[in-house]
């Protein structure tokens, strides 16, 4: 169970540390060019959502490595099974039917390790 979790979270950080510095780092219009969704929403609302998935990318792994607040870690994964909810509904909204299915996997993957870290195998 271990070594699933710690893959879990190394394909979260990975996945997160992508998407969010594509919003920290690219222009709205860039990214409303490229992201549909991101017409529906302000540039900072858009750099928010990169800053919190940057943020839970970097909870997935530095509690474990560093065994600083190790609690962080499931709490991010929760936080994204939040965030990945909302951007399912979001595509639901938009009638973009077939792209729920990558937040939902990724909300999958984080629902594990919330679950996993905080009650199977704790830091």
């Amino acid at each position: 169970m271990e070594t699933a979790l710690s893959i879990a979270q190394g394909v979260l950080a990975v996945a997160f540390i992508g998407a969010g510095s594509m919003k920290l780092l690219t222009s709205h219009d860039a990214l409303k060019a490229k992201l549909g969704w991101a017409n529906d929403f302000s540039s900072g609302f858009v750099k928010l959502i990169g800053a919190v998935e940057l943020a839970a990318a970097l909870g997935m792994v530095l509690p474990g490595l560093t065994g600083i607040a190790p609690i962080l870690t499931p709490l991010a994964g929760l936080g994204l099974v939040g965030l990945m909810l909302g951007a399912t509904a979001t595509h639901l909204r938009r009638s973009e039917a077939p792209m729920v299915v990558p937040p939902l996997v990724l909300a999958a993957v984080a629902a594990f390790v919330g679950y996993g870290r905080l009650v199977l195998v704790p830091f």
